[in-house]
């Protein structure tokens, strides 16, 4: 098998005298659409926060690409080409739809900084950001506030600000937290569409939208990993519906 995109060794984080994770050993293969699940408590928003170096581990490794990147803050991380997205959207709300992307694309264009030049210099970034919003099905929204969006069409605005980073490795923490059926089945749809070419490493309770996207499982319980594998196999597993699926498929 080939060198996982992105892996961690031993992953270890101690809170106090408690350990919320214990030696998790990830390997999340490029292109592939990798799930972290479990019950409440079962460890995945830590492993998220180690993985996207939100949270510093207190023994073991994490690698992106075969190079150690444990050291690394959020900040280089993102620069490599790992981004995350949140649980609650994090778009500047007061800033139009356009003008959010906008800024997104302004890191991978290297004109962050370039606060002395005049705003018309960015009108080149038009473009690509009303190409982003169309891919997300915004493109009828350009001039809307972002705070002035459903939630789920948030959602969709900061998928497509993910995007505007160029990600090689998309990380997505509970996408489908406080969206309707209507929305869940619109944002399934576009993260399958902009997983292509990329990978997606995707922390979700609804275990619907797990078996229709992801092509590996890893099933967390009190800190260590219970079983891995495709959706199929892990639902099968006696000890994961005991932890974690019994009631789902009760």
């Amino acid at each position: 098998m080939s060198t996982p995109v992105l892996a961690a060794r031993g992953l270890c984080k101690v809170f106090n005298g408690f350990a919320a994770v214990s030696e998790v050993d990830l390997s999340v293969q490029a292109g592939a659409i990798h799930a972290l699940i479990g019950p409440n408590g079962a460890g995945k928003s830590t492993i998220f926060n180690l993985l996207t170096k939100f949270l510093n581990p207190s023994a073991g490794r994490i690698f992106f690409k075969g190079e150690d990147i444990t050291d690394d803050d959020p900040a280089d991380i993102a620069q490599r080409g790992l981004v995350r997205s949140f649980q609650i959207s994090s778009t500047f709300p007061h800033l139009s739809v356009l003008h959010n992307v906008r800024l997104a694309l302004q890191r991978p264009q290297k004109v962050s900084f370039r606060f002395w030049r005049h705003e018309r210099c960015l009108d080149s970034l038009d473009a690509p950001a009303q190409e982003l919003l169309r891919r997300v099905g915004l493109e009828g929204a350009l001039h809307m506030r972002a705070a002035d969006l459903s939630y789920g069409r948030k959602r969709a605005l900061e998928l497509a600000t993910t995007l505007a980073l160029e990600p090689e490795v998309m990380l997505l923490d509970e996408p489908m937290a406080g969206l309707g059926r209507e929305d869940i089945h619109r944002i399934t749809e576009l993260i399958r569409e902009t997983a292509r070419g990329r990978t997606v490493v995707m922390v979700e309770h609804n275990l619907k939208v797990v078996s229709a996207l992801a092509n590996t499982v890893t099933v967390l319980a009190r800190g260590r990993v219970l079983a891995e594998g495709g959706y199929e196999e892990v639902a099968a597993n006696p000890a994961v519906r005991s932890a974690y699926m019994g009631s789902a498929h009760a």
